[in-house]
Formats: structure tokens, C-alpha cells, sequence
């Protein structure tokens, strides 16, 4: 696939900051940055919907670590290098992508924005970048990828050998050519902060979520509204090979089917049936990473669910060059706390071969569609450049950890 951007939205004149196109929908022209979408979308969502998706699990320390493991590196510009040939294609898996960045798995982004997941997956497709949709979503996994082929699946696997096969098996069915199997859910993260705003799965009707919807009828009438009248009732659509629970009951429970028993003679099983690229998320430890290898995973995603599993969880970037180190030839992804282009470019220096971004994008989508998702690609896809150049990189390989110092901020925190 060619590396050149298909979408004239994320082209730029002068390859660094660009005002607003003139066609830049009105809710976007004060977002100048991935954090400006958060505010955007608190004021634009439902108590219980925002929770969700902004949350994490019990005291927030694994999320606020993930930024903060960022602020501990600072970075030592080169001068006078030629950069105006400059370029972010990365290659992996045989593509050559875009940027070094894709938009991570994110459950329920059709509850915060009309077709979340395919608007999302559009427009990753339409800057070449990859996007994965997440096995708790919300619309038919073989709908997505009929709107955006080249899109990677995210599973989250059942314990039951069975019903583990008959996923795949729908999954490869649909066209899917890259796995991405979330390893660290055996049991669900506390996350009591989205349950006292509200959230829960299926979410029940109450006076206060019918009042959290009427005091902000735009998300009512363009996001829930609009999807019951022309596709009814959303469900959870690919968690298993059948469909799963409305997303919506005062009565229906969800079936999160236990995955404590799940080991790597699961995964085993699975490198045997699946003939794609296999991405094992959600590893932190470096003999997990060594165990991926040995089980013939083609790369592995470091990542602590963006803090909603484990508090006090190690922050991926922290866990990194120790995973790097043990992984030998096997590509390290990484996903957690990346807001700025200079998060991607210390996240490369420090080994990791491309990386993923979830909330901001689902925020992006939530407020402006496939036109918001665009734009934060474009604004996270100009830092970068711009971040490269005053580096002195031409190219995200020449991005070395000698780039990088310690901080004496990130050790005084």
C-alpha cells in the first residue's frame, strides 16, 4: 500500500502547523491539540458514556503513571542536519504504513459517536495508518471491514476452547488478516469510578441517564437516537462468534465468559489455527515477551489497558527496553498516555516499532466523526514531523535512546 496520506484533510503546506481547511467543521477549529478533544467531549457526552471512556481502574495510578513516565525523558536536538526529505513510513508486517502511529482498540465507541468504529476505521484507512477494532464493539466486525479493509481485529478470547475456534473462525471469515489477542483480562479491572457515574454493561435505564441524554440532545438525537432508528438496538456484536447483549436492559446480563483459566497452550492453539499476523497485547514483563517469541507471536503490543485492569500497574514506556531487550527480532508495539507527537518520538527512541493511541480518538469521533478522527490524526501526524525535524531525524528509524536523557523532572516526581 502506498505511504502517501489518500484523505487531502491531513495534507499540509508547510509540513509543520497548518491553520484549519476552510471545509474544517466548527466544532474543530478550537482543537489544537489530542487533549483539546477530552474537554470537547465532557462537555458533549453523558456522565456515565464519558466515565467509560475516560476512566480507569480504582485510583487512577496506572493511567496518571502512563503520562507521567513520558515527562522522565527529555530530548537533545541535533542542528544543522538536512531534514527536508524527512519522512514517518514505517514498515511491519509487509506494509509500509504512513505514520508510526494507529488508533488503538476501544469497546463501545458506537455509544459515544454515530458509527464510531467505522468512522474511525475510515479514516485510519484513508491516512494508511491501522486502526483495530475491539472485540467489545458494537457494530458487526464484518460491517467494518467492508468499510475500511485492512482494518486489524482485537479479541478478547473466551475461555472455552470451542468457542475460542468458532471466533476465529467468523474473524478470518470476515477478511481479517491481523489478531490482536488481549492478554490481560483473566478477570475484569475494578473500575468503580465509571460505575458510580453511572456505567455499566448492558447500561440500565434510570431517571438519571434519561436526564444525562436530555441535557445534551446533540449525542441524543445524533449519536443514540439516530443509530436505534436506523439499526435498532446496538448489542455487543463480536465478543463471540454469536451475537451478545443489548447495550442497553433493565434485566439482560452481559456474558463476559470467564478467562481465568486462559494460558499460553491457548495461544499455542491459536498460532496453529490462525494463518495471519498474531499480536499478543498487553504485556509488561519481559519473560512474557520471551514466552510470545517462543510461541511464534509476530509482535507483541506493551500496554497496561490504558490503566483500566491493574492499578499501580508499571507504565508500558517504563516497561519497554527491558521488553525491546527480551524480544530479540520480534517488532514491540506499544500503546499508554501518547497525546503528543513527542510521546511518539521517545516511545521510538527507546525501541518500540510503532505505537497505539485509544481515547483521543474516540473522543475526536465522538464530537465531529470520520472529520474529528482525521484531524486528530493530522494534528498527532504534524507534531511528530515537526518534532523529527528539530531532532534531526529523517526517518523514525534514526530515532536512537542516545536522543534521550533522563529528566531531572520525571526523577524529582
Amino acid at each position: 500500500m502506498s505511504a502517501t496520506p489518500a484523505n487531502p484533510a491531513l495534507e499540509s503546506t508547510n509540513r509543520g502547523f497548518a491553520p484549519p481547511l476552510a471545509g474544517t467543521p466548527r466544532r474543530l477549529r478550537p482543537i489544537y491539540s489530542l487533549d483539546d478533544f477530552e474537554a470537547a467531549a465532557k462537555r458533549h457526552l453523558p456522565r456515565p458514556v464519558f466515565a467509560y471512556v475516560a476512566m480507569a481502574a480504582e485510583d487512577r495510578r496506572a493511567e496518571f503513571a502512563n503520562r507521567a513516565a513520558f515527562d522522565e525523558y527529555a530530548m537533545t536536538p541535533r542542528v544543522l542536519v538536512d531534514v527536508s526529505r524527512r519522512h514517518q513510513n514505517v514498515e511491519l508486517f509487509g506494509q509500509t504504513w504512513a505514520m508510526p502511529f494507529g488508533i488503538a482498540p476501544m469497546g463501545l465507541s458506537a455509544l459515544s459517536a454515530y458509527r464510531g468504529d467505522i468512522v474511525q476505521a475510515r479514516a485510519a484507512r484513508a491516512a494508511n495508518i491501522p486502526m483495530i477494532l475491539s472485540g467489545t464493539s458494537l457494530i458487526r466486525l464484518e460491517d467494518v471491514i467492508a468499510e475500511a479493509p485492512g482494518t486489524w481485529f482485537q479479541a478478547y478470547v473466551p475461555g472455552d476452547q470451542a468457542r475460542i475456534d468458532a471466533l476465529l473462525e467468523r474473524v478470518a471469515a470476515a477478511g481479517y488478516r491481523t489478531l490482536v489477542v488481549t492478554v490481560d483480562v483473566p478477570v475484569a479491572g475494578n473500575r468503580s469510578n465509571s460505575t458510580r457515574e453511572g456505567f455499566s454493561t448492558p447500561l440500565r435505564p434510570s431517571l438519571r441517564l434519561v436526564y444525562d441524554g436530555l441535557v445534551r440532545p446533540r449525542w441524543l438525537f445524533g449519536t443514540f437516537a439516530r443509530t436505534l432508528l436506523k439499526h435498532g438496538m446496538p448489542h455487543f456484536e463480536n465478543s463471540f462468534a454469536e451475537r451478545g447483549a443489548p447495550v442497553l436492559s433493565p434485566n439482560v446480563l452481559r456474558d463476559f465468559s470467564a478467562r481465568d483459566n486462559l494460558t499460553w497452550k491457548h495461544l499455542e492453539r491459536m498460532r496453529k489455527r490462525w494463518t495471519g499476523v498474531l499480536i499478543v497485547k498487553g504485556i509488561l514483563h519481559p519473560d512474557d515477551a520471551k514466552l510470545a517469541r517462543e510461541h511464534d507471536a509476530d509482535a507483541v503490543i506493551v500496554s497496561n489497558h490504558g490503566g483500566r485492569q491493574l492499578d499501580h500497574a508499571i507504565a508500558p514506556l517504563r516497561a519497554l527496553p527491558a521488553i525491546v531487550a527480551a524480544a530479540g527480532n520480534m517488532p514491540v508495539l506499544l500503546d499508554g498516555g501518547i497525546r503528543r507527537g513527542t510521546d511518539v518520538v521517545k516511545a521510538l527512541a527507546l525501541g518500540a516499532k510503532f505505537v497505539f493511541v485509544g481515547r483521543p480518538f474516540n473522543y475526536a469521533a465522538a464530537i465531529a466523526g470520520e472529520a474529528g478522527v482525521t484531524h486528530a490524526i493530522k494534528l498527532l501526524r504534524d507534531e511528530t514531523d515537526r518534532d523529527m525535524a528539530l531532532l534531526g531525524a529523517t526517518s523514525c528509524a534514526e530515532l536512537r535512546s542516545d536522543m534521550l536523557v533522563r529528566s531531572n523532572r520525571g526523577e524529582a516526581e
